[in-house]
């Protein structure tokens, strides 16, 4: 297994998630990162959906975290995002953050 990877995400924060500022409920923020994790899977850019629809300042540069090794992020996004082969984009990931789509970049 890698010592570092790198990826990007797509985060949908709601009320109550870790240092959310959304207006949008626990509820709607599954519904709309499953109709991306949809469009994704229908050939929608990574990037592009991660500029238009991400709460992370990393949307930005497309979503795109750099390189990060383990230890580095909380426990369900690094198992899921280490997880990956280059490439793969995940299912959704629930964290206290909210909820991410990640894409393994390298």
């Amino acid at each position: 297994m890698a010592a570092q990877i790198r990826a990007s995400h797509i985060l949908l924060m709601y009320k109550g998630s870790m240092r959310s500022q959304a207006d949008r409920s626990q509820k709607e923020a599954q519904a709309s990162i499953e109709n991306i994790r949809d469009e994704l899977a229908q050939g929608a850019d990574f990037a592009q959906m991660a500029r238009e629809y991400s709460d992370c300042p990393s949307s930005e540069e497309g979503g795109d975290l750099g390189y990060f090794g383990k230890g580095s992020m909380v426990p369900e996004f690094e198992e899921a995002a280490f997880g990956l082969d280059k490439g793969d984009v995940s299912d959704v990931v629930e964290t206290s953050f909210g909820y991410h789509l990640i894409q393994r970049t390298d």
